[in-house]
């Protein structure tokens, strides 16, 4: 396959899984799967594995971003990143054992819609109230909603970064930096791991393929969450609720019309 063709494809799909991770702790699988299996005829358990590896650095660097500008809750979400990991193996047995489901296309169509919400209803809570939960209070509330994160992200097979914003701002009552700069910090941790087991069992993946999708994304999640950490509240609402629904559309198009 052409080189170029490859490497535009490749920063393309950078460019989507690189804005929706520094804008929403979003999980770059969402973009650059269904861009690699679409476009670039890719096996779809390899496309994950890329994704996944790009998904490492990318959220890795938004997370030092976000805590550079105190916009992460590292204590908390260490609490919750080992209850996401063990609950999404047991999500992902449980699966195994129960026939195809029909939820494939969770992730795309949450996407969207969280994106709306974001713009509809922004998330305005400041860092004093959301300061104001008692620690031992916020500790139950990490595990709970780890489990019930992990669960979803293994029966299902997608949504980590997607059920993790939603549950940091709505449930638990994040203010949005703080959720989305705690969301790439434990995003960062369960990518790596998925990475490394699809290649344990896959095989190495196309190297030009990974190569290119690992800096662009890694590019284009350093810009935005650069942004992201700038912006005033309703801004980063309205950018962040922008960003969601044009991927959403976009990865449905990819995926309905190819």
């Amino acid at each position: 396959m052409n080189l170029l063709y490859k490497f535009v494809i490749c920063f393309i799909a950078g460019i989507g899984a690189g804005l929706g991770t520094g804008f929403a702790g979003m999980s770059a699988a969402a973009v650059i799967s269904p861009m690699l299996i679409t476009f670039l005829h890719m096996d779809a358990y390899s496309a994950v594995g890329i994704a996944l590896a790009s998904d490492v650095l990318a959220s890795a660097v938004s997370a030092y971003t976000y805590g550079k500008n105190k916009n992460l809750d590292v204590k908390n979400g260490v609490t919750m990143m080992v209850s996401v990991l063990a609950f999404t193996l047991v999500g992902s047995w449980v699966a195994s054992l129960l026939p195809s489901s029909t939820m494939g296309n969770f992730s795309m169509f949450m996407t969207l819609l969280l994106g709306v919400k974001f713009i509809v209803k922004p998330v305005m809570t400041t860092k004093e109230s959301m300061q104001a939960v008692s620690a031992r209070k916020r500790f139950v509330q990490s595990i709970v909603c780890g489990v019930i994160i992990g669960f979803i992200c293994g029966f299902v097979g997608a949504g980590g970064g997607m059920m993790m914003l939603l549950i940091l701002t709505s449930v638990l009552g994040y203010e949005l930096k703080t959720a989305v700069g705690t969301s790439v910090f434990i995003m960062a941790f369960t990518a790596l791991l998925g990475a490394l087991s699809h290649f344990a069992i896959g095989g190495a993946p196309d190297l030009w393929s990974l190569v290119f999708c690992v800096l662009s994304t890694l590019l284009w999640a350093r810009i935005a969450a650069r942004f992201a950490n700038k912006a005033r509240p309703a801004t980063l609402n309205r950018a962040t609720g922008a960003v969601l629904v044009v991927l959403g559309v976009a990865i449905l198009a990819v995926n309905y019309l190819s």
